[in-house]
């Protein structure tokens, strides 16, 4: 990060949530319980897969290194927003602040990618099931996984040099309780700021809505063809149902992302932000294992059995 050098600000205040003093305990008991959750809940589901053979197939795999993406995103913002809840002292040194806005925006878009190669993944399923052991193959489900990481990668390297190679002159207070992209540009001088926050911009939304398409438009509407050509309730019932949670966090995930993203130019108060923020960082991954849970029978009934095999060894 060689524009540190040329910067006069050596560290940020983050302020996303003194305008709530008298929340803020209320606010890390909650924020703690639901993290804790976000992650028991994720390692839960990597630990059935891992255990049972029988999820040792593409889809699972694809759920299993989601699980991993989501871990780490909260690790790289909650934390650190946790312990500012019970501190006083809200500074983040400039080489911490572009190392979260790395990772958050790594594994970040590491999850879009992932699941837009779900989406992939049930679009072969169930339209093109003779062809589906060699389109995902070991080493294809291989190659898919690792472009996703290193999209996000990518995405991730891009957006934070971008940043962080510009002049930041002062004032150093960014209004938001982590070092997200806009609230940062907004603390930059020069000539180059608003090329430089537009193009990003645009890259960010057109990689989310590249995305959104492809899972929508093109996998989820060639599977409801194929699902609605299904001659029996039954068979129809079955073929959605393998889709239907995949689907699901497709749109809680993108709707809340949309709602950060998306959102218009006009002013907005910094508890306005603050609460956007919390839905997309905090409630969207406590969300994502219970519906994976929940709405997959399969993986539902092997988590249960796994579970009662633990608490109950002597009745197995």
């Amino acid at each position: 990060m060689q524009g540190a050098n040329h910067s006069a600000v050596t560290e940020f205040i983050l302020i996303g949530f003194s305008t709530f003093p008298r929340l803020q305990l209320m606010f890390f008991l909650l924020f703690l319980l639901m993290y804790l959750f976000t992650l028991l809940g994720s390692l839960l589901i990597m630990a059935t897969i891992w255990s049972e053979l029988s999820l040792h197939t593409p889809m699972y795999l694809f759920l299993c290194t989601l699980s991993i993406s989501e871990i780490l995103y909260t690790l790289a913002i909650i934390p650190r927003m946790l312990a500012d809840l019970l501190s006083t002292h809200h500074s983040i040194s400039f080489l911490a602040c572009a190392c979260q806005m790395f990772f958050s925006f790594t594994f970040g878009f590491t999850h879009s990618f992932l699941l837009t190669v779900m989406g992939y993944d049930r679009y072969v399923a169930i339209c093109q099931p003779l062809h589906y052991n060699v389109l995902m193959s070991p080493r294809g489900c291989a190659c898919l996984v690792a472009w996703s990481w290193v999209g996000g990668s990518v995405m991730g390297f891009v957006v934070t040099t971008s940043i962080f190679n510009l002049t930041f002159c002062g004032p150093n207070e960014i209004h938001h309780f982590a070092c997200h992209m806009p609230p940062v540009l907004k603390l930059v001088c020069g000539k180059d700021v608003l090329v430089v926050a537009k193009v990003l911009g645009l890259v960010c939304i057109s990689a989310l809505l590249g995305c959104f398409l492809l899972l929508l438009l093109l996998s989820y509407a060639f599977i409801v063809t194929a699902i609605l050509r299904i001659p029996s309730a039954e068979g129809r019932h079955k073929a959605f149902s393998t889709c239907a949670s995949h689907l699901t966090v497709v749109i809680v995930h993108y709707g809340f992302a949309s709602v950060i993203y998306l959102k218009t130019k006009a002013p907005q108060s910094l508890e306005g932000d603050t609460l956007m923020g919390i839905t997309y960082t905090v409630l969207t991954p406590f969300l994502s294992p219970i519906i994976f849970s929940l709405r997959n029978k399969e993986l539902k009934t092997t988590m249960k059995k796994t579970l009662r095999s633990k608490l109950y060894p002597e009745n197995i």
